[in-house]
């Protein structure tokens, strides 16, 4: 799994941070997100998918690689 994330789209809501806070933080300035990893651990995936699936603004960009 790889991850983006879209600073421009992001609207600073903090789901993706209460979901997988290993992965996500925000800037303290703005709210804004920003990755801690953009390759999570596989126990991870879970977590990361719930917080793209609830990003008001679809900042948040997952891409699955084949097994």
């Amino acid at each position: 799994m790889k991850l983006t994330v879209d600073q421009g789209r992001c609207c600073g809501a903090g789901a993706c941070v209460l979901s997988a806070p290993e992965v996500f933080d925000q800037r303290d300035e703005d709210g804004i997100v920003t990755l801690l990893t953009s390759e999570p651990a596989s126990e991870q995936h879970a977590a990361v998918r719930e917080a793209a699936a609830m990003c008001p603004t679809a900042a948040i960009g997952v891409v699955t690689e084949p097994d």
